[in-house]
């Protein structure tokens, strides 16, 4: 496992991740099979792990305190997201600051994330959600300020919207943001712009999620894909994005060399770009362990597959259904 410096805490941190997401919100999710998972990461040198109370209510934060407890002599770095007060995703520019992260709630989800975790210190608290109309409220400045002098957080980071990278510069701008975490991928490199520009000028880290553009990057989801009742991904891949989605990884497939696979080319992708301090692909099996792992090797990707992949940039623009 490679590790890389991540911002300006200094920390080194796995180039390869792990997003919990699919460990406590997902149906069917089993903590048997995401404990193996996760113990199976640690061994293999992940020492970033990334969850949120919207992930099964805590659910998954508690499956990250039991790791802790399982590796006390180990340094696992654990993220944390706070839901917005309203409980909606994404944040949209109506709604009020006072509505989505008054200090008060804030203060309330990161000590409930301590608890559920069993940590006396969140190595990195984010806002699950953020509008750069907010980035101005003092409010929520002073109460970062007050959480980090008392060693309830030692950073701050903001999760950027779905397909906004540049929504969320005016905060970062304050000096009192840690990291950002954003989608980034073989089709979404819109964070290259502006984004990672500014994050590299200011020494903020930058944590690129949704590696797999929910999956269409695995090469498993194809028009005829169906997903189980209650799956989250059933309400993302409607049928304009599914058909739409499938079109583009079938683009993508000629130029997938024979030796290896679409996943693994979508996570040497963004690992080629020094931007970013690690990636958070959900692991839920060993299998996704052991493949994802494999591609912190130090190898770079050739220049002409590189070039390739960078022609199947994406631009999409926020709909009712890019949640």
């Amino acid at each position: 496992m490679i590790y890389r410096r991540f911002g300006r805490t200094n920390w080194q941190v796995s180039e390869i991740g792990h997003g919990m997401w699919g460990m406590g919100g997902w149906k069917e999710s089993d903590d048997i099979q995401s404990m193996e998972s996760l113990n199976l990461a640690v061994e293999k040198g992940v020492n970033f792990f990334d969850t949120a109370w919207g992930y099964g209510e805590g659910h998954s934060e508690r499956l990250l305190g039991q790791l802790l407890q399982n590796h006390p002599d180990r340094k696992l770095y654990t993220a944390s997201k706070i839901p917005p007060k309203n409980l909606k995703w994404p944040a949209k520019s109506n709604y009020s600051f006072q509505e989505s992260y008054p200090a008060d709630h804030i203060r309330y989800y990161t000590e409930k994330t301590l608890h559920k975790s069993t940590q006396e210190q969140n190595d990195l608290m984010q806002l699950h959600t953020w509008e750069d109309g907010w980035s101005q409220e003092e409010e929520w400045q002073r109460t970062v300020e007050d959480l980090k002098k008392e060693g309830k957080i030692a950073a701050m980071g903001i999760s950027m919207n779905r397909w906004e990278p540049e929504n969320g510069i005016v905060a970062l701008e304050t000096g009192l943001i840690d990291s950002v975490q954003v989608i980034y991928n073989i089709f979404d490199q819109a964070p290259e712009d502006r984004l990672f520009p500014f994050c590299v000028a200011n020494d903020i880290a930058v944590i690129a999620r949704v590696p797999f553009d929910e999956g269409t990057l695995t090469g498993n989801i194809t028009r005829e894909t169906k997903f189980p009742e209650g799956d989250w991904r059933a309400t993302y891949f409607v049928p304009e994005n599914l058909n739409a989605s499938a079109d583009r990884a079938d683009m993508l497939r000629p130029i997938i060399p024979e030796h290896t696979t679409m996943a693994a080319v979508a996570l040497r992708f963004i690992l080629e770009n020094n931007s970013v301090g690690t990636i958070i692909p959900g692991m839920r099996k060993q299998q996704n362990v052991i493949a994802n792992t494999k591609c912190s090797d130090g190898k770079p990707m050739s220049k002409e597959l590189y070039a390739a992949i960078k022609s199947h940039r994406w631009d999409r623009k926020p709909t009712t259904w890019s949640k």
